[in-house]
């Protein structure tokens, strides 16, 4: 059975990825990455790049600081350029590919960051080498819209979750070859995962399931993870602990597992830690983004139409995820991502300020304003700000997802009592009716008064 295609597709947020040295940001049918750390030894010097001095031929300088030249190394990439190529690569699968409107609905890098693959709202699954330079290796199409893919850790394959529940697994080895099909769900799938050692492959679906299987064997169910009430939106293996799982609902909560048995070991309920607004009961604190920082062992988590981040610590010996602060933000968060020393980016909808950068100070996450990579990165960012049209104001990307309740009880009994009120009604008619006709008739007959008389 497919799943509703409009559900959670048609208007995909902006995201932020950041791999090594790497940033990417996607925003509608474009991405751009730039390398967002200066080379080293650059305290003490302003790096501009030939489009820089295009714009400002004598840039002011610093005093105590040099001016040099680098090479402007920002890449952008437009799915609408990929239309001519999905042709000659459609084959088998051409009937099923429909329409759409080249959104990026999904995106991985791989573990070293040597390749990145993205899918569309157009069905097709694009496959790029990032390293030593920027090349697409292939554009092929999917039969679904996808909602969720990853590389495996051996950089063999991507394996790519859809709306009607399936995954698939393409070959990066040859470019050109179709997908295959490695299970299946009968409901909408959210996310995807895998173990660091490609033995587990972990799908999460809109019914409140995780299943854990063997990638080698998809068919062989090795466990379910039970518990979630609502649609599971995010999983991942913990890296630096690949016998943990971390997941996030729509329930409100974020829950660790033992993911191999399928054992619950810790849930974090997150309206608990918003107590001034506790008395909403209409308020759902369902994550749209996750983040992890292996040095500390951090989460980052973000909100989905709520402009918070909320950043956890996992405590491995007690198996309990330890809250540790609120960022509030000033406008919509799209995308969060951690860098390998600790520090936190917020990709916002702000068209001045549309990145910050937070840095662990003391135990706490302070803004770094002064961060070498956030002026250049923001600038970028800034220039190409079409890249986001059609991203502004968007509601939740949730909002179909939520179980709709329905209380037949007080309906069936409001009808009964409709019902019995009309019999009563109707009963109470008949009464009055038959009592007029009573009266109407006379006390004696015609021939009594006349023998009288």
């Amino acid at each position: 059975m497919e799943a509703d295609e409009s559900t959670a597709s048609a208007n995909p947020v902006p995201g932020i990825t950041i791999c090594g040295s790497l940033m990417l940001v996607t925003g509608g049918t474009k991405f751009l990455a730039s390398r967002y750390k200066e080379p080293s030894g650059s305290s003490y010097a302003t790096y501009l790049t030939r489009s820089d001095l295009q714009r400002n031929p004598e840039p002011k300088q610093q005093p105590g600081f040099q001016l040099k030249v680098v090479k402007d190394d920002l890449f952008i990439y437009d799915c609408n350029t990929a239309i001519k190529n999905s042709q000659n690569n459609k084959g088998e699968n051409e009937k099923s590919s429909g329409k759409g409107s080249d959104n990026i609905l999904a995106c991985a890098f791989s573990s070293s960051g040597t390749y990145f693959a993205l899918t569309d709202d157009s069905k097709r699954l694009i496959l790029f080498q990032s390293k030593p330079s920027w090349k697409c290796l292939s554009v092929r199409s999917v039969i679904r819209r996808c909602t969720s893919l990853i590389i495996t850790a051996a950089e063999d394959k991507i394996l790519v979750a859809d709306k009607s529940g399936d995954v698939y697994s393409y070959s990066i080895a040859e470019p050109e070859s179709t997908g295959r099909i490695e299970l299946g769900h009968l409901s909408l799938l959210l996310d995807v995962a895998l173990s660091p050692d490609d033995k587990y492959i972990l799908t999460a679906d809109r019914d409140e399931k995780i299943r854990v299987s063997l990638t080698g064997a998809p068919h062989n169910i090795v466990s379910f993870c039970l518990g979630h009430r609502e649609f599971v939106s995010r999983i991942f293996v913990v890296p630096n602990y690949p016998d943990l799982l971390l997941s996030a609902s729509g329930d409100s909560t974020v829950r660790l597992w033992e993911y191999k048995s399928g054992t619950e070991v810790d849930c974090c309920h997150l309206e608990s830690l918003h107590p001034c607004e506790a008395t909403n009961m209409d308020k759902k604190y369902a994550v749209s983004r996750t983040a992890y920082c292996c040095k500390g062992n951090y989460m980052a988590i973000l909100y989905d139409c709520i402009p918070t981040v909320s950043i956890f610590q996992l405590d491995t010996d007690a198996q309990k995820l330890i809250y540790k602060q609120h960022i509030s933000l000033n406008h919509k968060g799209w995308g969060i991502a951690f860098e390998e020393t600790g520090g936190l980016w917020i990709l916002q909808e702000d068209k001045q300020a549309p990145l910050l950068f937070y840095q662990p100070m003391d135990g706490q996450w302070q803004s770094g304003t002064e961060e070498k990579g956030l002026l250049k990165m923001s600038k970028y960012l800034h220039d190409n700000w079409e890249v986001f049209e059609g991203c502004f104001g968007k509601e939740s990307c949730y909002q179909n997802l939520y179980k709709a309740s329905f209380d037949n009880m007080t309906a069936y009994l409001q009808r009964k009592e409709e019902r019995l009120q009309q019999k009563k009604t109707k009963r109470q008619k008949l009464e009055h009716e038959s009592n007029g006709q009573a009266k109407s008739k006379p006390d004696h007959p015609p021939g009594d008064t006349q023998r009288k008389m």
